[in-house]
Order: C-alpha cells, then sequence, then structure tokens
C-alpha cells in the first residue's frame, strides 16, 4: 500500500472517528435532557400574565407589545372574529390541541361568513400533527410549504431552509408578527415577543405575505392581489429574508443597526450562534463603549444549539459583552433595541440557518417610545435571568470543554457572500 492510500484511509477513519463521536455526543446531551425534564417534572409554573403595551408610532400607525401568549392569542382570535374581508394566517408550527383548534374553529366560522381565509404552514414543522388538522372546508385557502423542498438540488443548501415566519393580517387593518408559534404550551409557560400594528404599517406585513404566496403557490390555489394601496409607515419597515435569491436583509440590518450604536445594544435572542461578521460587530461596539447585553435562554428546547451558542461565550466575555441567561422557561423571543431608539421585533434567530436559509421577516422600528417599552421588558427580563461572568465561565467543568471541542465542527462555516450581494432592503 502506498504512503497516499494509506494517508487516505488514516484520514477517512478519523473523519468518521469523529462523525461516530459527535452523534454520540449528541445523543448523550439529548438523552440526559430528556431525563432532566422527567425528574422535574412537566407541571411547570405558568409565566405571569402581562397585558400588551402600546404606543403611538407616527403616520397614523400604533404598536403593541405582547410577551404573555395568552393575552396575544385572544387578541389574535377577537381580530379574526371581527374580518370583514380578509384574513392572512401564516405560521411556522400551528399545534393540533385547544388553542390550535380554536384558530381552525374561528378561520372556518370566518369563511362562512364570506371573508377570504388564506393559510401557510411549514410542513417539517408540522409533521408530529395529524394531516386531518389541516384539512379545511372550502373556501378556505391552505397552502403547505413542502417538508423537501429541494428538488434534486440536493448538495445547494440554500433548499434547505424552512417557512419560519409567523405573520397574521386581517382586513389590512391590523396585524400581528412576531416569535409565538400557535398552540397551548406557548400561551402561559414560553417567554415571547410579539407585535401588532393598526394603521398604514401594516401594508408591510399584508405584502410580505402575498409576495411568499403568489410565489409558492400551486396551481390549483387563487393568487392574491392587495386589499389597499398604502404607502406603508416611514418610521417601521418590513425586513424579509430570501433565501432563495440569496438576499440577508435581516443579517445586513443587524450589522447596520450595530454599527451605528452609541450607547446600548439588547438583544434576546432564543438561539444565539452569529456568524463572525455578527460577532465581530458586537465586539467592536464593546470596544468603543457601547454597553452590550445578550439575554439567552439557560436551557433552550434544543440542547445542541445551546451547546454551540457556549462555543462563542469566552470570546464574548472577554471582549466585556454581558450574557444573561434566562431561567424556569424558555425564552423564544427574538427582538432588539439599540440606543433608545431602534426596535426590531419579528421571527429570525441570530444564527446562519435564520440569517441565510429560512424565509423569516422582522420588523425594524424608529420610535423612542416603542424602544423604551422594550427596554422596560429586557430589564424585567433580566430580573429572571442569572449573568454569566467571565470567572465562572472559565471555571466550567471539563467535561462541558470536552463536550465544546467535540461539537465545535459543527458551527457554521464564515459567511462569504458575493461582490455583488444584496444585505439591506430595497
Amino acid at each position: 500500500m502506498s504512503l497516499r492510500q494509506s494517508t487516505r484511509r488514516m484520514l477517512r477513519r478519523g473523519l468518521i472517528g469523529l462523525l461516530l463521536v459527535q452523534i454520540a455526543a449528541v445523543a448523550s446531551l439529548m438523552g440526559g435532557t430528556k431525563v432532566r425534564k422527567m425528574l422535574r417534572g412537566r407541571n411547570v409554573a405558568p409565566l405571569k400574565p402581562a397585558a400588551a403595551s402600546r404606543h403611538e408610532i407616527g403616520d397614523g400607525s400604533a404598536a403593541s407589545t405582547y410577551t404573555y401568549g395568552a393575552v396575544l392569542f385572544e387578541d389574535m382570535l377577537d381580530a379574526i372574529a371581527g374580518a370583514r374581508q380578509r384574513i392572512l394566517l401564516e405560521s411556522y408550527i400551528i399545534k393540533d390541541d385547544a388553542m390550535g383548534q380554536r384558530f381552525k374553529r374561528a378561520l372556518i366560522d370566518a369563511s362562512e361568513r364570506g371573508v377570504e381565509v388564506y393559510v401557510i404552514y411549514d410542513g417539517f414543522a408540522n409533521l408530529v400533527v395529524s394531516r386531518k388538522f389541516f384539512r379545511f372546508p372550502a373556501p378556505v385557502h391552505v397552502l403547505k410549504y413542502p417538508v423537501w423542498g429541494a428538488g434534486w438540488q440536493v448538495f445547494n443548501p440554500r433548499r434547505y431552509g424552512r417557512d419560519h415566519r409567523k405573520i397574521l393580517v386581517v382586513d389590512d387593518a391590523v396585524g400581528f408578527v412576531g416569535g409565538y408559534n400557535i398552540g397551548q404550551l406557548y400561551a402561559t409557560q414560553w417567554r415571547d415577543t410579539h407585535l401588532r400594528l393598526e394603521g398604514p404599517a401594516v401594508w408591510d406585513l399584508d405584502n410580505a405575505f402575498i409576495d411568499f404566496w403568489n410565489i409558492q403557490r400551486p396551481a390549483h390555489l387563487p393568487e392574491i392581489g392587495p386589499l389597499t394601496s398604502a404607502a406603508g409607515c416611514r418610521r417601521s419597515g418590513r425586513t424579509a429574508t430570501c433565501r432563495v435569491s440569496l438576499m440577508f436583509p435581516i443579517r445586513g440590518m443587524y450589522l447596520e443597526a450595530i454599527d451605528r450604536a452609541n450607547h446600548s445594544i439588547d438583544i434576546t435572542a432564543a438561539y444565539f450562534i452569529p456568524d463572525r461578521d455578527i460577532l465581530n460587530a458586537l465586539l467592536e461596539a464593546s470596544r468603543r463603549g457601547v454597553r452590550v447585553r445578550i439575554l439567552v435562554p439557560k436551557v433552550s428546547n434544543h440542547v445542541v444549539t445551546d451547546w454551540l451558542s457556549r462555543g462563542f461565550y469566552g470570546r464574548l466575555l472577554r471582549g466585556g459583552v454581558e450574557i444573561h441567561r434566562y431561567t424556569s422557561h424558555m425564552v423564544h423571543a427574538k427582538t432588539a433595541t439599540i440606543d433608545g431608539q431602534w426596535t426590531t421585533i419579528g421571527t429570525a434567530n441570530i444564527d446562519r440557518l435564520s440569517l441565510t436559509g429560512n424565509y423569516e421577516i422582522n420588523l425594524e422600528i424608529l420610535d423612542a417610545g416603542l424602544a423604551q417599552g422594550m427596554y422596560e421588558v429586557f430589564s424585567a427580563d433580566l430580573s429572571k435571568a442569572d449573568r454569566l461572568d467571565l470567572h465562572e465561565w472559565e471555571s466550567r467543568p471539563f467535561i462541558n470543554r470536552l463536550y465544546e471541542a467535540i461539537l465545535r465542527p459543527l458551527r457554521p462555516p464564515p459567511l462569504t457572500l458575493p461582490a455583488d450581494e444584496v444585505l439591506t432592503a430595497p
């Protein structure tokens, strides 16, 4: 056997061995998490109810923020019940439970009184949901984003993204967007953030839904046109990520906003796995005196994501960035507030899949009142979080460091964009 063949065999065995070790590590983490949940029990105390907070954001538009799912769902159902012309509902997950059944019934009732109803859901995210649940009587129109959207392009990673958006628009008069999926669990036991819009700014959400529907719809579903020709709100704007056309405006939005920060950056991220540019932007902001605070779940619903996220903690902490870990409940929000003026609320996590793979939508709003409200929400969340300091992090057990080292190759590689890539929304 030649030296070259021997080297190739050793490399092949080494790669297979590493893969097996990674699989074993992932399996042990998932198994350990499941056991801990069983020992702790499933009766986690519900979150404390919180009312929506409303702010005028200019140009005749208003924004209300929700941090408690039960309140949000009741307002969404009330909006559906009051619909007169059209309902557009898009959700990554719609569970077939008591809450999901309420939404289905409300949509059917609206259709029966003559309202046009359009529903989009993600096929992969709802694999565990009965197919019967998504069968609506005519004339409700339902679009399932396919489980497998890659076709023959098996090696094209852009084709593996999901429809991760959560949008509800009623009569072009009221719209909802944010992190909440639809289900009973999210009503009382997940800490998330959603936004309700009223006025001209609703057009941004309406247009986002229509664009997606008309591009993705099969031949048997009708095309949708706008109800109004509103020009949108100058103080807010839709920022959507389109994976197929390689437009990543949400990522560009974050980079530009972080680069402009002068005083404070407060980010809440359910899954925080920044690419190199976002990581460096946060560290550079900290170096120039900006207070950077990141709130993440102490234990999320995706344990491997938690461990991948921890791989960035050391560099962030050494760079002066504060890391706060929300305890007790799962924090699923995707929000940021900068300098008491700029806010984003939406569906995109700060990770590669959300920023360059999925269909996502975030609203970008310049309004001091809304930013102040979001600062108060962030401060309340910090009171339920543990701040991680550098000494504690560097004193973590050896086994933790071992898992981090094993899983490090699973972190996304540096993102390389074409020279003419579009990073900001038109």
